[in-house]
């Protein structure tokens, strides 16, 4: 990956604070609360018209929010899809609204985090191949990079395949590229990394490896499940795509949180991902 690029990543980003994110034992409700405050939980940023908007586009098939998921329709209807967000989420939406908030609560990130994370340790005690993903390059870069570095010192296998994959696409005038910072994988556009809910940058990484397990959102999560690689997930309550994935039986782990806030204020989610016996 280009000097330049990393460097105009990099620059996107706010000053990290390395204090906040040290693994140490936090009482759960300390990690909910700061979850509050951080807005990672609460009022979510995505509207209630946009989240009824997002799941009716998935009922049509729009490939940008399918996530590269086949199959994901399956007869359902719009409130079916909204059953799963607000289950997700732990908080009601109501039917009858077309606009509002979306709530989403801190209860379930917390115990969706401490499932995951029991999947995350065990696959660090035993060395299995991990690839992390995100179509967050800026809003998630810290969790994903933390999380990547904590998993490489507890044992896992953190790999970076395709990096520097690139291929064309005659709907614009650049090249796209896979891009790694410090392990995690994220789609350029050759200058710097971009926000995607595209597949494509998961196609050319499970075509050049194939890990035991992902850690990924949008379609790079999306594209592992596709392939019938075990993956955990972050969602947005606007992206439901993952969601029905899991109800499916596709994957078993999505955690549910609102996805574009401070980079810092994520690290409740990654002291719940890597501390056991959270109380």
């Amino acid at each position: 990956m280009p000097t330049d690029v990393i460097e105009a990543h990099v620059r996107r980003l706010p000053a990290f604070d390395p204090e906040a994110w040290a693994p140490r034992p936090v009482p759960r409700a300390e990690l909910e609360r700061a979850l509050l405050t951080g807005l990672v939980a609460g009022w979510a940023s995505h509207p209630l018209d946009n989240v009824r908007g997002n799941a009716q586009l998935l009922l049509d098939h729009d490939a940008d929010k399918e996530f590269g998921l086949a199959g994901l329709q399956d007869g359902r209807s719009l409130d079916s899809i909204l059953d799963l967000v607000e289950a997700a989420a732990g908080a009601p939406i109501e039917r009858e609204a077309r606009s509002g908030p979306v709530e989403i609560r801190p209860e379930p990130i917390v115990d969706a985090s401490i499932a995951a994370g029991e999947r995350l340790r065990r696959a660090a005690a035993d060395g299995q191949r991990i690839v992390l993903a995100t179509g967050h390059p800026v809003g998630l870069a810290f969790l994903y990079h933390e999380l990547a570095a904590w998993l490489e010192a507890n044992g896992a296998d953190v790999r970076t395949p395709a990096d520097g994959v690139r291929w064309r696409d005659p709907s614009v005038d650049h090249d796209w590229e896979v891009a790694y910072w410090d392990h995690v994988a994220m789609m350029s556009d050759t200058r710097e990394p971009r926000h995607t809910h595209r597949p494509y940058a998961m196609h050319r990484i499970l075509d050049a490896d194939r890990p035991d397990l992902v850690f990924a959102d949008h379609g790079f999560a999306g594209a592992a499940v596709e392939a019938g690689v075990e993956t955990v997930a972050i969602a947005d309550v606007n992206d439901p795509a993952l969601l029905v994935a899991r109800d499916q039986g596709r994957l078993e782990h999505v955690l549910v949180f609102d996805d574009h806030v401070d980079p810092n204020d994520y690290w409740p989610v990654f002291l719940a991902l890597v501390t056991p016996d959270l109380r």
